[in-house]
């Protein structure tokens, strides 16, 4: 059996702050989305993926140095905040492994991303050589593409996989793969009933992770 955990909003307590970053930028680029609007038409998905709705909707390129900006200023305001993991999932981690169940994640986030923010809550070594892009894979969420590939470098099947995730097109991807998907919805940005309809099965702490997962 394999837990496969997303990394922002599962792990690590960073989608307000990242939205926060990105919505700022929209604006600077004529997109008026609020925090909550980017958080509900862009969270989950790769920057890849979002960079093509954005100029989809803008009906133009966004400037050459659009992504290495916002990075740069996400990653600040991380070390700003501080970043913190999400409450509860170290335990909840621990819990888990003792059972004898092998855990990985599989972000839409890329590495140097998760270098930062796993490094800052103190999870990127507990994870370390089991951690997944969406860069690796030809499509990012809702597609099943990384979610299987870290299935296949895990050595196991999709049925026997467990998804934790808090973001609709992640939960669609966990489904599409034919894996099983526990929708994480204990943060304020999540919408219990959008997960449910993609084929999650929601909850709202930690602490009943382990539980979930035996079930």
């Amino acid at each position: 059996m394999l837990v496969i955990f997303d990394c922002d909003g599962v792990l690590v307590d960073s989608e307000p702050i990242a939205n926060t970053c990105f919505a700022r930028a929209l604006n600077r680029e004529g997109l008026d989305w609020s925090v909550e609007e980017t958080m509900r038409r862009l969270m989950g998905r790769s920057m890849k993926s979002c960079v093509e709705i954005v100029e989809g909707l803008l009906g133009r390129a966004l400037p050459p140095d659009f992504v290495d900006r916002l990075q740069a200023d996400t990653m600040q305001a991380f070390h700003d905040a501080p970043l913190k993991a999400v409450p509860g999932v170290a335990a909840a981690i621990d819990a888990i492994e003792a059972a004898g169940i092998a855990t990985c994640v599989a972000s839409s986030g890329g590495l140097d991303k998760m270098r930062v923010t796993l490094g800052i809550t103190g999870l990127w070594q507990r994870f370390e050589g089991r951690i997944f892009s969406s860069t690796e894979v030809p499509r990012g969420k809702p597609f099943p593409d990384l979610f299987l590939h870290a299935a296949i470098r895990m050595n196991e099947q999709p049925f026997a996989c467990t998804v934790v995730e808090d973001s609709q097109p992640g939960v669609q991807a966990a489904r599409s793969a034919g894996m099983r998907a526990l929708a994480y919805v204990g943060a304020a940005h999540t919408d219990r009933e959008a997960l449910r309809a993609a084929g999650g099965q929601p909850f709202e702490s930690m602490s009943a992770l382990p539980v979930l997962v035996y079930a």
